[in-house]
């Protein structure tokens, strides 16, 4: 007998959930952290979060929707001025530039990252949401990642949040939890589309499956960055997870020395027994004959020196593999030309070269889709069929020349 779709989706996928755990870990700072016994004190920097904010915030900037008329006529550039408003409209009351940066840090920190295109029969508009890929599981043409057969969207929610939001209600609605207290009962619910059919299931039942209403599945996942025929993507955080521990452990260990130079270790030589030796100014012990006393210095020969050259080591390697360079972080010593300045910038440069490359035909295909939506609920199909979408993105530095010219990275 077959599993129901939700029991399918227990076992679907689990390297890669495993994997968004682990990416999540590094960006709250509860990973990355050097081994240390009790009572030891460790460093802990969060470069992960540092790094995946400064390039989300260098590559999503200002940017804008277009509609372009796929013949050049009188009415085909009028519907494209209308779509082109209709989808200015959508994107304001979607607040869209906010949640593409915060789409942007998601999907840089996981590697993967999605948008759900759907109507609000209530507010009779387009509404756009960014689900958790954490609860996405996709199918796809053997041959060709890049087109979807079937998605599905696994999520809770409380019991009258099902009955009043997806007007079915579970077949248990209430728990009881902790003391014989009531609680509203947490329900999972998965929804699974394909460009024809669309299922819902609450609490592992099936409860609903129609025809679906967009003909299309609605939503556009992508990967952050690409790998070789997979469909699902690369995390900002993967190249970085061993550079990070060995910083912290490197620092840790160079904090550690510096603070027991500051609180030397008296040194006793030929001396059997020792009673109420205190290093502090003005104290006076008393050696027997033969006996050597001297404080030990940890930083005598340049030896902290190494270990400084090491973290400065470690920290270039670091910068390195994020592709962003030091000097991204405003650290501009001396004067720069121009030309030199974008020559250090290059990799960081390039880096978003690459990712708006994927992230344009993910917003375009989410603007299609918009229209689309929109065109089949206000009984204008002229709206989607005669244009094309794209995005006109804002320069990488607020100086660069272009603005607002589709596709330029600077």
């Amino acid at each position: 007998m077959t599993d129901s779709l939700p029991r399918q989706l227990l076992r679907h996928d689990a390297t890669r959930l495993r994997n968004y755990r682990e990416y999540l870990d590094y960006y709250e700072g509860r990973r990355g952290a050097p081994p240390v016994r009790a009572r030891e004190r460790a460093l802990t920097f969060n470069y992960a979060r540092t790094v995946v904010e400064k390039g989300a915030t260098y590559l999503v900037g200002d940017h804008r929707p277009l509609a372009l008329p796929v013949l050049d006529d009188a009415p085909t550039r009028r519907l494209a001025a209308d779509a082109e408003r209709a989808l200015l409209d959508i994107w304001e009351h979607n607040d869209l530039q906010r949640l593409d940066l915060e789409t942007e840090v998601d999907t840089a920190v996981l590697g993967d990252g999605a948008y759900k295109i759907v109507w609000d029969e209530r507010d009779q508009r387009v509404v756009v949401t960014a689900p958790d890929v954490q609860g996405l599981f996709a199918w796809w043409l053997p041959d060709d990642v890049r087109r979807l057969t079937r998605v599905a969207a696994r999520y809770t929610l409380s019991a009258d949040e099902a009955a009043q939001r997806l007007g079915h209600a579970p077949p248990q609605r209430l728990s009881n939890r902790g003391g014989g207290g009531r609680t509203p009962a947490l329900v999972e619910v998965v929804e699974a589309w394909t460009p024809d059919r669309f299922e819902l299931w609450l609490a592992g039942a099936l409860v609903e499956e129609r025809p679906n209403p967009y003909r299309a599945i609605p939503y556009v996942i992508y990967p952050n960055l690409p790998r070789a025929k997979q469909f699902w993507g690369i995390s900002d955080i993967e190249p970085l997870r061993e550079p990070i521990e060995e910083l912290n452990r490197a620092v840790t260990q160079l904090s550690r020395i510096l603070e027991l130079s500051g609180n030397p270790i008296a040194v006793l030589e030929n001396v059997e027994e020792a009673r109420d030796i205190a290093v502090q100014p003005g104290a006076v012990w008393e050696l027997p004959e033969q006996a050597r006393a001297y404080l030990l210095d940890l930083l005598q020969g340049g030896g902290v020196n190494l270990h400084v050259d090491y973290v400065n080591l470690v920290y270039r390697a670091l910068h390195d593999l994020a592709e962003v360079p030091r000097v991204a972080f405003g650290d501009a010593t001396g004067e720069r030309s121009g030309v030199a300045l974008q020559t250090e910038l290059d990799p960081l440069l390039r880096r978003v070269g690459r990712k708006r490359l994927i992230r344009t035909a993910a917003l375009r295909q989410r603007d299609r889709l918009a229209l689309a939506v929109l065109a089949h609920h206000t009984g204008r199909p002229a709206l989607a069929a005669s244009v094309r979408t794209d995005i006109a993105w804002g320069p990488v530095f607020s100086r660069d020349p272009g603005w607002l010219i589709p596709g330029l990275v600077a």
